[in-house]
C-alpha cells in the first residue's frame, strides 16, 4: 500500500479531532448531570480511538503524532467517566487508570511499528548507499579508463601524425576536448555517488549546464529546506528526467522543470515539448524504473508519459 505525508498528516488531523470530540462529550455528563452511558457504545468509541492512536503514532510527523495520541489517549483514559462520575473518588481513579492502560499499549504498539517501518527506511537507503557506491567503483575503474584512452589516442594523433588537415585537426582537438569534459563528469559523479550527492541546491547549476539549444525553466518554491535525503532523491529524479530529455526528445527546445512542497509532500515535475520519442527510446532504460521502485519504498511515487506535445515526469517524495 502506498502512504505518503498528506496522508500521515490526514491520520493525525482524525485522531486529535475525534480525540478532542470525545473528550467534550465524557466532559459534559457531570456538567449536564447525565447519569448513564451505552456499554456498547462506549466500547465501539475505545476501540476507534485505539486504532487511531496506533496509527497516528506510526504513521505522522513526531510533533502531530504526539498531540494526537495525547489527545486521543486522553479521551480512552477518561471515558469512563461517563459511567462512574457520580461514584467514590477511587473507583473513578481505578476505572480511569485501568482504561489508561489501554492508551498506553496503544501508543506502545504504535512505537514499535514506527520503529519498524524506520529500520525498513534505513535498510532501503543503505541498499541504494550500496548500489552508488558499487556503480562509482564501476565507473572509475571501466568507463573513465575507456574514456581516458580514448583521450591519449587523440592526443597522440595530434603529436605523432605532424602536419594534418584542418579539419582532421579540428575534430581530434574537439575529441580531446569532449574527453577533458566527459572525464572531469565523470569525476563528479564518481564523487555525488560515493556521498550523498547534490542536491535541490545544485539544480539551478544543472539546468543551466543543460544542453545547448534547450531553454530549461526552473521553478523552485523559495524557501524550501527538505531533508538533506529528501533533496538528493528530487536532484536524482530531476538529472534522470533530463538526461531522457537529451537522448529520447532531440526536438524539445524546452523543459519545465518544478519543485515545490504541499501536504508534507515535495512534488517534482518536469515536462518537455520534444515528443517524448525518438530512435534510441526503443531502447528502453532502467534510470525510471529503478527511481520508483525507491520512491515506492520511501512511501512516495513516480509517474512518466506523454503529456501535451511532450514528456512528462511527476514525482512526489514525502517530505
Amino acid at each position: 500500500m502506498k502512504r505518503n505525508g498528506g496522508a500521515r498528516v490526514r491520520v493525525a488531523g482524525v485522531a486529535g479531532a475525534a480525540g478532542a470530540a470525545s473528550l467534550a462529550v465524557t466532559l459534559a455528563h457531570p456538567a449536564a448531570g447525565w447519569a448513564s452511558a451505552d456499554a456498547v457504545a462506549l466500547v465501539a468509541e475505545v476501540s476507534v480511538l485505539l486504532i487511531l492512536t496506533v496509527l497516528t503514532v506510526r504513521r505522522s510527523p513526531a510533533r502531530r503524532a504526539a498531540v494526537s495520541a495525547v489527545l486521543s489517549g486522553s479521551a480512552v483514559a477518561l471515558i469512563l467517566l461517563r459511567a462512574v462520575w457520580q461514584g467514590p473518588p477511587q473507583l473513578v481513579v481505578g476505572a480511569c487508570s485501568a482504561w489508561a492502560l489501554g492508551a498506553v499499549a496503544a501508543t506502545g504498539i504504535g512505537l514499535y511499528l514506527r520503529r519498524l517501518d524506520d529500520g525498513r527506511r534505513r535498510a532501503v537507503e543503505e541498499a541504494a548507499r550500496a548500489q552508488r557506491l558499487g556503480l562509482a567503483r564501476d565507473l572509475h575503474d571501466f568507463v573513465a579508463h575507456d574514456v581516458n584512452g580514448m583521450l591519449v589516442q587523440a592526443q597522440a594523433a595530434q603529436v605523432v601524425a605532424g602536419s594534418l588537415p584542418e579539419p582532421v585537426a579540428d575534430a581530434l582537438r574537439r575529441i580531446e576536448d569532449a574527453g577533458q569534459r566527459a572525464l572531469a563528469s565523470l569525476d563528479r559523479t564518481v564523487h555525488a555517488l560515493g556521498e550523498r550527492g547534490p542536491g535541490i541546491e545544485g539544480l539551478e547549476r544543472l539546468a543551466d549546464a543543460f544542453s545547448p539549444g534547450v531553454r530549461v525553466d526552473l521553478a523552485v518554491e523559495p524557501g524550501l529546506a527538505p531533508r538533506p535525503e529528501v533533496s538528493s532523491l528530487a536532484y536524482r529524479v530531476v538529472t534522470e528526467a533530463l538526461t531522457n530529455v537529451r537522448r529520447h526528445a532531440p526536438r524539445a527546445t524546452t523543459v519545465a522543470v518544478e519543485v515545490r512542497e504541499k501536504g508534507g509532500v515535495l512534488r517534482v515535475r518536469v515536462a518537455d515539448d520534444g515528443g517524448g520519442s525518438s530512435p534510441s527510446t526503443r531502447i528502453g532504460g532502467f534510470g525510471l524504473a529503478g527511481l520508483g521502485d525507491l520512491l515506492e519504498a520511501r512511501g512516495g511515487r513516480l509517474a512518466a508519459g506523454p503529456h501535451g506535445s511532450g514528456w512528462r515526469v511527476d514525482a512526489e517524495i514525502p517530505a
